[in-house]
């Protein structure tokens, strides 16, 4: 069936962790794959992602070759000692923008930036070129702009989009509208983890909620060691963040909670964690005659393990949105794998239309 010929913005840990991740199958194939929801969709394995674009802004990263630049700092993942793949592939430069904040200038150093329109013009050739179908956004959080410019490349080239980060653009309807007239699919936004922080607080809302029980309050905090979490640490980026994650619990309760009884969110940087990712989860209620209850949970995962296998399902997914011709929001794909989605469902509804769409 061929390749599904991808580029990616954002050469960073998320993007480390899938890669290395097909490798380490590819070394190992003995090894079950598991840590995926769908070894093979539509005819497409784990196998047939073939990466051929890269943009970033870090100048340990721009210039050099894609095989190499996932294992430059700041990026921590390091499953396997080298790629087999990707070594002709040239990590581009992508506009700065807001995709870095004042935490993350310590630790990462911006290549000097060109014009926006010598850039814009660069990607769009640069996606020609390499025959680019899908490209797939892990840029930093609360890269709002940065996410604009490259929503607006895919639709100009003609490629879909898969937006791992909490920046609107599936999900806000003028975004949506956009993507549709232009004839292109568009999965997102903000990435769920695989058995992640927010879908384990989300499953066990639903299940009290379902059980009959009263949530009066409940919170998660999160805490890791990576330049997610660095980046986290200015609130000022936070907003989309925390409005996706409470968002995604919310949605699964009949009864809003008020805001200021519900917390969930990213909650500080601890530097020795590296990509280990802590979260405290607390469900506060009431029973049978109004006998209150209450549950804790402690979960620890490795962040980008945690997210690589949703990638791989939301890549080939969109593949089958290009190859039926279908544009705009990928409603089944999108309610399943991400945190904000253009419409919210239960996860048992989420995965039952995606089955669904998969068969046709």
């Amino acid at each position: 069936m061929g390749k599904i010929r991808c580029a990616v913005v954002g050469v960073g840990n998320c993007f480390a962790g899938l890669v290395q991740g097909v490798e380490y199958y590819k070394q190992n194939p003995s090894q079950q794959v598991v840590g995926v929801m769908h070894p093979v969709i539509a005819g497409y394995s784990i196998h047939d992602l073939d990466f051929v674009a890269a943009f970033d802004i870090d100048s340990k990263k721009v210039g050099k070759s894609l095989s190499g630049a996932v294992y430059a700092e700041p990026n921590k993942v390091k499953w396997v000692p080298s790629l087999s793949t990707m070594h002709d592939v040239v990590v581009m430069q992508s506009p700065r923008l807001d995709g870095v904040g004042m935490y993350v200038e310590k630790v990462v150093e911006a290549v000097p930036d060109k014009p926006m329109e010598t850039l814009r013009n660069a990607a769009l050739s640069e996606l020609k070129k390499k025959k680019v179908e899908i490209l797939v956004s892990y840029l930093p959080v609360g890269s709002d702009e940065a996410t604009k410019f490259w929503a607006q490349v895919c639709i100009d080239a003609k490629i879909a989009f898969v937006n791992c980060m909490p920046s609107f653009i599936a999900s806000e309807p003028a975004w949506a509208e956009k993507f549709r007239k232009a004839g292109v699919p568009v999965i997102g936004d903000d990435i769920k983890g695989q058995v992640g922080a927010t879908i384990v607080h989300r499953t066990l809302a639903k299940l009290c909620d379902d059980r009959g029980t009263k949530i009066e309050k409940t919170y998660q905090i999160n805490v890791g060691g990576n330049t997610d979490f660095l980046s986290m640490k200015e609130q000022e980026r936070l907003q989309s963040k925390k409005i996706s994650k409470t968002e995604s619990v919310q949605s699964q309760l009949r009864q809003r909670l008020p805001d200021d009884q519900i917390y969930v969110g990213p909650s500080d940087f601890i530097p020795f964690l590296g990509n280990t990712k802590l979260m405290f989860m607390r469900i506060e209620g009431r029973m049978w005659a109004n006998i209150p209850y209450n549950m804790e949970v402690r979960l620890e995962v490795d962040d980008k393990a945690n997210s690589a296998g949703i990638v791989i399902d939301a890549v080939r997914l969109a593949k089958i949105a290009l190859e039926r011709k279908l544009a705009g929001p990928v409603e089944a794909a999108s309610a399943y794998l991400m945190k904000h989605p253009p419409r919210q469902m239960s996860d048992p509804d989420a995965r039952a239309e995606l089955e669904k769409y998969i068969k046709g």
